[in-house]
């Protein structure tokens, strides 16, 4: 009989299998440099590199993921990240298929989705649903935001289902006691896309960037290290050495835990195709030498700006037995993240 995997202990399994969008902010990614692979097992080819356009910073070494990274790939990393970031944050209009795989030991699990989102400020509204499904569970995933709430649905295996929502008004009355700019998008400190990237971006800061071609789309394949004081938060029996210059050995980390992360965001439109969390999969402890590898996957294709979309899909009238109202915690947590 398989495994249970709603019965393991470890919280990273949990963020991983909660559709890899939600609060925690991380799953999975890739331990060279060539750019994502069109299946998250398969055995890498060599990057094609794109040479129409200007020259891109240099790639980080095949063995060392930091060697060979300058500060100037560093800030040009951060920039293309950021211009990920405001690409679907500012656009009237966003929607996608998503697609996903997470390894759980030798568990692997996939699923797909479904997000959309309309309107700017105070007037967006979103729905980001997934579900993940293996040989004998299924998880599944919905943020709703109607404008007055964001409902967050979860369920996980054969447990309970969690319902939860947010008052929207009471968040964006905090972001005012916080002074954050005018006109500043509420959509990252409620869910959805926006959240995923914003949470990544906060615990994670991209070091180097590599022009790749995907599928046939020119890429640029941005890799990131965590933030050490996040990780040391994390897991505080790593907080010394998540503190030198070569940080926490990818062996030393929980099984299930990311140790980097790769986004692959296209040169031309500057929207997110794919993005990966790298770790060693399997029962500590591992050999030092063990190469760490994707655990997870979240694909976003076919994303639009600016197409039609269709608002029903953010109206959630969900039955009310088991509701739990998680505003107070949840604006009691929200701080200004960084531009």
């Amino acid at each position: 009989m398989p495994r249970r995997l709603s019965g393991l202990p470890s919280r990273w399994i949990v963020a991983a299998v909660a559709a890899a969008v939600g609060s925690w902010g991380g799953p999975a990614g890739v331990a060279r440099a060539d750019p994502p692979a069109a299946s998250v097992y398969s055995r890498r080819q060599a990057a094609t590199p794109d040479t129409t356009a200007s020259p891109p910073p240099r790639a980080a070494a095949g063995a060392g993921i930091s060697a060979g990274i300058g500060a100037g790939d560093g800030a040009q990393a951060e920039r293309i990240v950021a211009g990920a970031l405001a690409a679907i944050s500012r656009s009237d209009s966003f929607t996608a298929r998503i697609r996903q795989k997470v390894r759980i030991g030798d568990r692997v699990l996939v699923g797909a989705g479904r997000y959309a989102q309309a309107g700017q400020g105070e007037e967006r509204r979103f729905r980001f649903e997934s579900m993940l499904k293996c040989d004998s569970e299924s998880f599944e995933h919905l943020e709703v935001c109607d404008g007055l709430f964001c409902w967050t649905y979860r369920r996980n295996g054969p447990e309970t289902a969690v319902l939860q929502r947010v008052d929207v008004r009471r968040v964006l009355d905090q972001l005012g006691q916080l002074r954050a700019p005018e006109g500043v998008d509420p959509a990252p400190y409620l869910g959805g896309l926006p959240r995923m990237l914003w949470l990544l971006r906060e615990s994670f800061r991209f070091n180097a960037a590599t022009a790749a071609d995907f599928g046939g789309t020119s890429v640029w394949v941005v890799e990131g290290a965590w933030v050490p004081e996040r990780l040391a938060v994390l897991l505080p029996d790593c907080a010394a050495q998540a503190k030198q210059p070569d940080g926490v050995a990818a062996a030393a980390l929980p099984d299930g835990m990311p140790w980097r992360i790769r986004l692959a965001i296209g040169r031309n439109d500057l929207l997110l195709r794919r993005v990966e969390w790298l770790g060693i999969p399997g029962p500590r402890p591992v050999a030092a030498a063990a190469v760490p590898e994707p655990i997870a996957v979240l694909d976003i294709d076919e994303p639009q700006r600016g197409g039609p979309v269709d608002t029903a899909g953010f109206f959630y009238q969900p039955a009310t037995a088991g509701l739990m109202d998680v505003t107070e915690q949840h604006v009691k947590t929200l701080y200004l993240m960084r531009p």
